[in-house]
């Protein structure tokens, strides 16, 4: 798939329930290191195929995650980016705020080159204590999503059309696909992931689990490049298929 890179800026105080590691980044590194991030998800009533104002609404239960470490300083740009999320019986329910110099919407299919695109994503491990597999839910600004799972970046298997048709997506933006747009722009996507897009994983339950996992927010192919995530990454070139670098997900009875 693609390479990855970058990380850091700062919104709001009080917005994350995450704790930030203070150390050099070779800490996190270490699967004990008790400085790594810890987000905390609440647990919300409310089915998957809720309306969309019901959505909204659970998703206002939960706190503003800011996705902000740039690691690689050739990319030193870091938009505005901010992720918030809750579960219910079914499925995740995932909400992600940017606001960036230019946008770009390109792909105009699912399982397309989303990332070169003004993009978010969440790679999540949801049974680390059981397997290695991880699943990269990445979502253009337009709401097109590539998912596809594996141990690692060399060894993925794309979803099929019907795991992808389950995700429901809502975003601020035209459906429609665009060229850069050289101009401010401020976007929101919110994604209800049902737990059957886990398809190597076909009894997940994450009630009372701890998951790993990483946010980013990125655009390859934008004029001015960028690689942002929740957690830091410490290698020497960009790349955002590095789950020794996820954070810990803990899912809230």
């Amino acid at each position: 798939m693609n390479t990855r890179r970058n990380f850091l800026k700062t919104l709001s105080a009080g917005t994350t329930a995450a704790v930030i590691g203070g150390m050099g980044l070779d800490a996190y590194a270490d699967e004990t290191d008790p400085l790594r991030k810890e987000l905390l998800v609440k647990k919300a009533i409310i089915k998957a195929d809720a309306p969309w104002d019901e959505v909204q609404k659970a998703l206002e239960t939960a706190d503003w995650n800011i996705i902000d470490t740039a690691n690689w300083s050739e990319h030193p740009y870091r938009p505005m980016a901010e992720f918030r999320m809750v579960y219910g019986d079914s499925a995740l329910f995932l909400q992600y705020r940017v606001k960036e110099q230019a946008v770009r919407a390109v792909a105009s299919a699912d399982n397309g080159e989303v990332w070169k695109d003004s993009c978010v994503e969440m790679f999540i491990k949801p049974e680390p204590d059981t397997d290695d597999l991880y699943y990269n839910f990445e979502f253009s600004c337009i709401g097109f999503c590539l998912l596809s799972v594996g141990s690692g970046r060399g060894d993925r298997e794309m979803a099929k059309p019907e795991i992808l048709s389950q995700i429901r997506r809502k975003t601020s933006l035209e459906r429609k696909p665009f060229p850069e747009r050289k101009e401010e722009t401020e976007w929101e996507l919110t994604a209800v992931i049902p737990f059957a897009a886990f398809f190597k994983h076909s009894h997940f339950l994450p009630e009372g689990k701890t998951a790993r996992a990483n946010f980013y927010k990125c655009g390859d192919d934008l004029t001015v490049p960028h690689y942002l995530s929740w957690n830091p990454i410490k290698v020497e070139n960009p790349d955002f298929h590095r789950p020794e670098f996820f954070g810990d997900v803990k899912f809230m009875p």
